[in-house]
């Protein structure tokens, strides 16, 4: 009888999706440097991150990289109409300098 082939691993099929990236897997997501993201992080800025396991590795969840991404796409007036300098209300000049 001959032996069955080994399925394929799970992790290499590109349907399966991670919940978790490392700081290159997040950069690579992100269209990043990795060097860009601990930059970010040693500033406290760009998307939430976290350490992980007993080296403490500095890890992204990516649903909060979404999410990130959805508040940076809400926050540039390009992207979100509402925001767009062009829509302002026009504001009067105040009269209290006079001529003298």
């Amino acid at each position: 009888m001959p032996a069955r082939p080994l399925p394929a691993p799970i992790a290499a099929s590109p349907l399966v999706r991670t919940a978790f990236l490392t700081v290159k897997g997040a950069a690579d997501y992100l269209g990043l440097s990795p060097h860009t993201l601990y930059v970010w992080r040693h500033r406290r800025q760009g998307p939430p991150s976290f350490r992980m396991g007993r080296r403490g590795r500095v890890m992204y969840r990516l649903e909060a990289l979404d999410a990130w991404i959805r508040e940076q796409e809400l926050a540039d007036s390009r992207s979100n109409t509402s925001l767009s300098p062009l829509k302002a209300v026009a504001q009067q000049r105040s009269s209290s300098v006079s001529d003298a």
